[in-house]
């Protein structure tokens, strides 16, 4: 939720933030403050260091905390300077020292550092460009506020109770908010995450059915180009079909050898195509800085598809196969 507030008060005061605690469905208000300020560490100075600014409440219902611990209800009161590092500041700052219980100053003061944050692979975080980066730090947001200068609190994340409907919440809040804001325009702006849900899984949706049209056509050209291989097959190898059968080969098995030829020329392309998209998987991942992930049964479902392909589009072939008659395939040319 963002909250920049009027020309006559900017975002919300500690007061407020009790007002919406008390909003009917919240099970938690985490106010968030954001910023740029420098890091010193025994006597060297890293400038670009991005500033979260965290409540006890936020780790209660995020799991960040890969070892150490996260801010409880005591560190909130402004005099606590804890603070939780990421791995990107333990690479360039902490390199091969001891980080759990380490201090250093940020804004002046000593902050001795309690918590490492997990490394995130949210979707977010891969198209947010943190190169240039010293790392992120998390401090409570009472130092952070005080660090910033800022009067009030402009982002807030609000947890809505299990029982609680979102769109209800929603409403509740809408209200409190004018009330606080005297009914001002443009003071505040409200992300349902529920409702964002919905439409990111309506999106995923029809790519999903856009895609699945996309690989049908795929599928239904190459089962018709391997029917007409195997077509072309059978007929350069209309004597040798001939002389099997004079020889005493029967019809099943003639049928059962152009049959496994589809589907062996099916299976293969299958497994180079896996091969490929697994490749392109794995540089696309490296390129958009996300975790590739193997998915062992994706590899097992488009094998099957090929599988699939080869014995639907091969039977045709094999049966022409296993039922020309003998006499005529010798006399072929």
């Amino acid at each position: 939720m963002s909250i920049p507030g009027t020309a006559l008060k900017t975002g919300l005061t500690e007061r407020d933030l009790d007002t919406l605690r008390g909003v009917e469905g919240t099970a938690g208000v985490s106010p968030q403050v954001s910023l740029m300020s420098a890091a010193e560490v025994d006597g060297e100075v890293y400038k670009k260091i991005s500033i979260d600014g965290e409540s006890a409440i936020y780790f209660l219902n995020n799991d960040v905390i890969e070892s150490g611990r996260p801010f409880g209800a005591a560190d909130m009161g402004g005099e606590a300077h804890v603070c939780i590092v990421d791995h990107t500041f333990i690479r360039k700052a902490m390199w091969g020292k001891k980080v759990l219980g380490s201090t250093i100053r940020l804004g002046g003061y000593e902050y001795q550092i309690v918590g490492i944050q997990k490394d995130s692979d949210s979707m977010l975080n891969a198209y947010t460009d943190t190169s240039s980066y010293d790392g992120t730090i998390m401090i409570p947001y009472t130092n952070a506020m005080n660090m910033s200068g800022a009067s009030g609190i402009t982002s807030v994340e609000v947890y809505i109770a299990k029982d609680a409907s979102s769109g209800t919440v929603e409403k509740n809040l809408r209200k409190a908010l004018n009330g606080i804001f005297n009914d001002a325009d443009n003071a505040f702006s409200i992300f349902n995450m529920e409702s964002l849900m919905k439409s990111i899984n309506t999106t995923k949706a029809m790519m999903q059915a856009m895609l699945g049209g996309i690989a049908s056509i795929a599928l239904l050209v190459g089962g018709i180009g391997i029917m007409n291989m195997m077509l072309v097959s059978v007929s350069e190898r209309t004597k040798e079909i001939g002389l099997r059968k004079a020889l005493g080969a029967e019809p099943a098995r003639i049928q059962t050898l152009f049959l496994f030829e589809a589907v062996t020329l099916s299976v293969f392309g299958g497994l180079i195509g896996v091969g490929i998209g697994e490749l392109i998987a794995a540089i696309g991942s490296v390129a958009l800085k996300i975790k590739f992930s193997f998915s062992p049964g994706a590899v097992l479902l488009g094998l099957g598809f090929s599988l699939g392909v080869g014995i639907v589009f091969g039977w045709a072939p094999a049966r022409r196969a296993s039922r020309l008659n003998p006499i005529d395939a010798l006399r072929s040319e």
